[in-house]
């Protein structure tokens, strides 16, 4: 009898999208002694069934795969990311889906390539189109995570007027992101430039105060 993991794997091939909700319905019922890796498959090129469901470009087993436990940041032995192959073979709706999972933009194959410079290489321009706007959107938000660590740094010394201008200025980025509709690149870009601009004063006497400490950038 073929294992649970060799049941799902036949199932992404196939399509089987309600046979794989039942599997990982009874995983999620099974006593916790009973739990294991439902997704450790492999095939001969080393891709697990979330991989194979990304380059198949089945959106709706992505999607399942990944909330059922897939880790949607694994990559082959050769750095091939799900978001790798769905940007490559074209799969838009993949990609987009990948996307909203949180897949890394940045994760880079054995020859430092990103999911956006395969799908450039093999003139997916959707996808290309799709990956460089998410790339400028995660720029943003890593932007203000860094302002945000720092707000939070007990060895930077900032004013309390320092801090309330930091969390402003993020809160209106963070709403700005959450508000716009079909926002292009270069907004993206205007908004960065927009805060580092506003917070340019604070960060530089912070990086004054410890010229020891690696440059205030991200």
């Amino acid at each position: 009898m073929a294992s649970v993991q060799e049941e799902i794997f036949k199932c992404v091939v196939s399509g089987d999208l309600d046979t794989i909700k039942q599997h990982l319905q009874a995983e999620c019922v099974a006593d916790e002694s009973q739990e294991k890796d439902y997704f450790s498959k492999k095939d001969e090129f080393g891709r697990s069934a979330l991989l194979t469901a990304a380059m198949l470009g089945k959106s709706d087993i992505v999607r399942v795969l990944v909330r059922g436990g897939a880790q949607v940041n694994e990559q082959t032995e050769r750095g091939y990311s799900s978001l790798h192959l769905a940007a490559c073979w074209g799969h838009l709706e993949t990609v987009r889906t990948l996307l909203e999972q949180e897949a890394d933009t940045q994760a880079t194959t054995f020859r430092g390539e990103r999911p956006v410079d395969l799908a450039r290489r093999y003139s997916k321009t959707d996808c290309v189109d799709c990956l460089t706007l998410a790339e400028a959107k995660q720029d943003l938000m890593s932007y203000l995570a860094f302002v945000k660590k720092i707000i939070s740094d007990s060895e930077r010394s900032l004013t309390k007027e320092e801090k309330n201008i930091c969390t402003r200025a993020c809160s209106a980025k963070s709403d700005w992101i959450q508000s716009v509709q079909h926002p292009a690149v270069s907004d993206f870009i205007a908004q960065r430039t927009d805060i580092e601009d506003t917070l340019q004063p604070v960060l530089s006497k912070l990086s004054a105060q410890m010229p020891n400490k690696p440059p205030l950038k991200v």
